[in-house]
């Protein structure tokens, strides 16, 4: 079994427990998760499965797109709606959505953000969550996230009980992007406690909804005998990388892993990192030799895509 299963993630589930169930459905232990989505945020998981479990560290690097609400009046430990309230201010006088739409503006391009201290971020070896879990604090490292586009998709609807502001949204962002800490951040340039209090993936890469299948409609195609029908090739995802069609005296060279000339890949022998394709499918990406100036070597190779 070889390929990428779009996978469509409940809510409650840890990325590890779609893995863990995957491997009993599909009968296989080589598979592996693309990005990890916390418990309560369901939606676009991509799973590598058997000699695809290559390309994973790829498709890490791939734009993410979210939907979901931001909620001003409150901030959790979490910086979702899952952790314990640390800050709340009621909120008396809400933005307008002139406001709100000329803030988050300011978020597009690079930015930089503290990670939550819920998150998988290490420090020292260990993991924040451990760190919090623990009661313990730690200084925690500012990363860069680059956010593409970030935008209010509803009004913004006054809930007198709580005295808070809510209103959703959609984000397109790179890797690394905590979506948490985007609401946070947001809420406090608004002048209020923040928290994300609802995320959906709906994007991962090249994969949306209308590409999954869920751990139940996996078991049926299993069943069925149909898992093919829902595995997603390789080469889905380096459609964006310029692409040389080797003839079969370059194959012979390229499936031995040699070092090359840059020249012999005519029409993008300028380019740092190239999809080498062999009776249309992916049996290569070659990058630009790091000491031999003019030269390409293999950067992946994807033989078992071919039967070699």
């Amino acid at each position: 079994m070889d390929g990428i299963l779009p996978l469509w993630k409940e809510r409650g589930m840890t990325s590890h427990d779609c893995v863990f169930q995957l491997r009993k459905i599909l009968k296989t232990k080589k598979v592996g998760h693309t990005g990890t989505l916390d418990p309560e945020v369901d939606g676009v998981l991509p799973i590598c499965i058997g000699p695809a479990t290559k390309v994973a560290e790829f498709m890490t690097d791939m734009g993410k797109a979210y939907q979901g609400e931001i909620t001003l009046g409150y901030a959790t430990t979490t910086e979702d709606a899952h952790g314990d309230i640390t800050d709340r201010q009621p909120v008396i006088t809400a933005p307008t959505e002139a406001e709100v739409d000329q803030i988050m503006q300011t978020f597009i391009g690079t930015i930089e953000q503290i990670p939550p201290m819920y998150s998988a971020v290490k420090v020292n070896g260990k993991k924040l969550y451990e760190y919090a879990r623990n009661g313990e604090s730690v200084e925690r490292p500012v990363r860069k996230a680059s956010i593409y586009s970030f935008v209010r998709t509803s009004s913004l609807p006054y809930d007198a009980h709580n005295e808070t502001v809510s209103w959703d949204f959609e984000v397109h962002c790179g890797k690394g992007t905590y979506v948490r800490t985007l609401a946070v951040d947001l809420g406090r340039k608004l002048g209020y406690p923040a928290h994300m209090s609802r995320l959906t993936r709906t994007a991962s890469g090249p994969y949306t909804k209308e590409n999954c299948a869920t751990l139940d409609q996996v078991r049926e195609l299993m069943t069925a005998g149909a898992i093919q029908t829902v595995l997603q090739p390789i080469e889905a995802i380096f459609t964006d990388l310029p692409a040389y069609q080797a003839s079969e005296a370059m194959w012979d060279k390229i499936k031995d892993g040699a070092v090359l000339d840059s020249a012999l890949f005519t029409g993008v022998e300028e380019e740092p990192l190239i999809a080498i394709y062999y009776q249309n499918r992916l049996v290569a990406l070659y990058k630009n030799h790091p000491s031999k100036i003019g030269m390409k070597k293999p950067r992946k190779m994807f033989l078992t895509s071919i039967g070699q």
